[in-house]
C-alpha cells in the first residue's frame, strides 16, 4: 500500500522537529507577539503609542552557498543568525526596528535534531536583533534535494513612523561616512570562495592556513555574520544617523551608491582599514584582483552609517561601549552620487592591492 511516508515525506519526524524547536522561539517573543508557535499564522499587534505613524518595511533573503560549509561540516546552530542577519540589516537601512522574523526551510529529509539546531541559530539573531520569531514552516522534499541537503530563506517585517523614513533626502554635503567592522565574510560570496579555496586549491575544512592564526578554514568559513539592527537604531536616536548602507553582494561601493542622492558623492579611504586575513587568503590563493575582490565581498566593513560631521565622536563613543569597531571611513561631498575608493588598504601586502 502507498503511503505519504513511503514517499519519502515522514510527518511525525516534522511534528517532533517542532517539539524540539518550541524552547528556542520563545527565547524571541515581544510582548507585541499574540499566541504561541504552532498556529496557522503568526500575530503581533502593532504598538501606535510608539509609533503613532507607522510605515511597515518587509524584507527576504537566504543565506546563499554557506550553507554548503555547514552541511560539509555538519554544523548547523549558526547558519540561522546568517540568515536573520541578511533580513533585519536590510530593514535598518529605513531606520525600522525589526518586529519580527518567520523562517522557510526545505530539506530531503526532515531530522528534527538537524532542524532543531537551525532554527536555534534563527533564534539566535532573532535574540540578538531584538525581534521575534513567530513561526515558519519546514518541507520535506524527497526527490528533489539530497536526504542532507538544505536550504533556508526568512522574512523580516518592520516598522518606523512615517517622518522617520531614512533615506537619500536626509544627507548632506558635510556629512561623515562611519565604517562598522564585519566578523569576516558574512555571506557573501561563498561561491567565488568555494571555488578558489575548496575545488582550484584543494584546501580541506579542516586545514588551518598560517595567515587564520590557528583557526580552521571550516571556523573561519563559519563565522556567524555580525548583526548590526541595535546598533543602527541607537546612532539614530542618539547621534542623528542619517542612512545606513548594508555591505553585502556588490560590495562596499555598490550599496552605498543605493543610499546616496543624485547631487552628492561619497569618498571613502581604503587606508583607514585592513581587511581580515581570509581577505587575504582568497585573493592569494587565487590571484583574485582588486576590482574583483571590492565587487564581491565586504573586505572588513559590514554596515555604513552616514552622521552629522560633529556627531563623529558620539557615534564612536556608542559602538565602542556596544563593542562594535568602528571608525571614520570618509566624507561627502557635492557631486553626482558616485563613491570614490582612494587610498591603499593597510595591513599585510597582498596581491589584490
Amino acid at each position: 500500500m502507498s503511503s505519504y511516508a513511503a514517499a519519502g515525506v515522514d510527518i511525525a519526524a516534522g511534528d517532533r522537529a517542532v517539539e524540539l524547536m518550541k524552547a528556542q522561539v520563545r527565547r524571541t517573543t515581544r510582548p507585541e507577539v499574540l499566541g504561541g508557535i504552532g498556529g496557522f499564522a503568526g500575530l503581533f499587534r502593532l504598538d501606535l503609542e510608539r509609533h503613532p505613524r507607522p510605515v511597515l518595511a518587509s524584507s527576504t533573503d537566504g543565506v546563499g552557498t554557506k550553507l554548503a560549509i555547514a552541511q560539509a561540516l555538519d554544523r548547523h546552530d549558526t547558519i540561522g543568525i546568517d540568515l536573520v542577519a541578511m533580513v533585519v540589516d536590510d530593514l535598518v537601512v529605513v531606520g525600522a526596528e525589526p518586529l519580527f522574523l518567520t523562517d522557510y526551510i526545505a530539506t530531503g529529509k526532515v531530522v528534527p535534531e538537524r532542524i532543531a539546531s537551525i532554527v536555534s541559530g534563527i533564534a539566535d539573531g532573532c535574540v540578538q536583533a531584538g525581534c521575534a520569531l513567530v513561526g515558519g514552516e519546514t518541507a520535506e522534499h524527497p526527490g528533489v534535494m539530497r536526504p542532507d541537503e538544505y536550504d533556508v530563506s526568512g522574512t523580516g517585517i518592520g516598522v518606523v513612523d512615517a517622518d522617520a523614513v531614512l533615506g537619500p533626502e536626509r544627507l548632506r554635503s558635510t556629512d561623515a561616512l562611519i565604517a562598522m567592522g564585519s566578523s569576516g565574510l558574512h555571506s557573501n560570496g561563498y561561491s567565488l570562495v568555494r571555488h578558489v579555496l575548496l575545488e582550484r586549491a584543494g584546501l580541506a575544512l579542516d586545514s588551518a592556513p598560517p595567515s587564520l592564526g590557528g583557526r580552521t578554514l571550516g571556523e573561519e568559513l563559519l563565522t556567524p555574520t555580525r548583526i548590526y539592527a541595535r546598533d543602527c537604531l541607537a546612532l539614530v536616536r542618539e547621534c542623528d544617523a542619517r542612512a545606513f548602507a548594508h555591505v553585502t553582494g556588490g560590495g562596499l561601493a555598490a550599496n552605498l551608491a543605493r543610499v546616496l542622492p543624485a547631487t552628492l558623492d561619497a569618498v571613502v579611504d581604503r587606508a583607514t582599514w585592513a581587511p581580515q586575513p581570509v581577505f587575504d587568503l582568497i585573493a592569494d590563493t587565487g590571484g583574485v584582483g582588486l576590482a574583483e575582490m571590492e565587487l564581491t565581498f565586504n573586505l572588513g566593513v559590514g554596515m555604513l552609517a552616514v552622521v552629522p560631521a560633529e556627531r563623529v565622536p558620539d557615534a564612536l563613543a556608542l559602538a565602542g561601549r556596544a563593542g562594535l569597531t568602528a571608525w571614520q571611513v570618509g566624507e561627502l561631498r557635492d557631486g553626482t552620487g558616485r563613491v570614490h575608493l582612494s587610498g591603499r588598504y593597510s595591513g599585510p601586502a597582498s596581491t589584490w592591492r
